[in-house]
């Protein structure tokens, strides 16, 4: 088996996992004032937090493009590549997973699975990263497949927001509702489904009760589980604030937890200091 894994840049990879021969890593494009931009390329995280600030609408996403999708499989296909692992963000905030699943059958020298990975960022990263480290070791493909499952079935993540007006910006809460919750300093804990929406888990006054409520749903996690976790912080430009929470968690024993930025075209629709925390199982 010659394995490849296809996957986009909302996935936290290390660099040396990104430029491997057997990564391929399609760009979904940033719209902000008219102007196009694919992190990386035209454009750094801090430029962007800058120009949404200024910007009079909120910025846009588009999808991965399907005719690039097409280039890479064409390119594994051609390098001898005999299988293909397409692990892309969530189909509960991107159409894109479904767009493309007519291309498995498309290729008759190659096995393509594109499995929902009800996630994005660094979970997302993690099963790349689980998927190389598999097929490294001469695991078969059903069984990788199988062991990723698992890993999807079983990662969590929760976000909380830090402008609620932000998300009147995007259309998904109402002026006044955004008015009450700030000024009740109301925070919306939110989480990926099992659909891979992002939804709704809570509400919870002021961010230190919220930093103890991620702490409890961590602890009540890992106690009903048999099996290890990564645990992460991802930070929207809220560095000190996933500090601060990291520190909580290393109170209770919690030591090994990885703190991430959010790329832009996740921050896109989260907004400047939104926080997530989660846990995706080691396989």
């Amino acid at each position: 088996m010659k394995l490849a894994i296809i996957t986009d840049n909302t996935a936290v990879l290390p660099q040396e996992v990104a430029e491997r021969e057997d990564v391929f890593i399609l760009d979904i494009p940033i719209t902000i004032d008219g102007a196009t931009y694919v992190e990386g390329k035209n454009l750094t995280i801090s430029e962007f937090y800058a120009k949404m600030a200024t910007s009079k609408t909120l910025p846009k996403t588009s999808q991965p493009s399907l005719a690039d999708l097409e280039e890479i499989l064409s390119e594994i296909e051609s390098a001898g590549f005999t299988h293909v692992i397409g692990l892309f963000l969530s189909s509960g905030i991107s159409g894109f997973w479904q767009n493309i699943q007519f291309l498995i059958d498309e290729y008759k020298n190659m096995t393509i699975a594109f499995p929902d990975s009800h996630i994005t960022s660094y979970p997302l990263g993690r099963m790349v990263i689980n998927c190389l480290r598999l097929a490294d070791e001469g695991v078969v493909f059903e069984t990788i497949l199988k062991k990723l499952a698992y890993q999807i079935d079983k990662t969590q993540a929760y976000i909380v927001v830090d402008d609620l007006n932000h998300f009147v910006k995007g259309g998904r809460l109402s002026n006044g509702a955004a008015m009450l919750g700030n000024l009740l300093s109301i925070k919306p804990l939110l989480y990926f489904d099992d659909e891979g929406k992002i939804i709704v888990y809570e509400k919870v006054r002021t961010e230190k009760k919220i930093m103890k409520r991620m702490l409890a749903i961590l602890e009540e996690t890992t106690a009903a589980s048999d099996h290890d976790y990564d645990i992460f912080i991802i930070e929207g430009h809220a560095l000190d604030k996933a500090k601060r929470l990291r520190v909580m968690l290393a109170d209770k024993g919690y030591n090994q937890v990885d703190i991430t930025s959010f790329g832009s075209v996740i921050a896109t629709h989260l907004g400047e200091g939104a926080i997530c925390f989660g846990v995706t199982p080691r396989i």
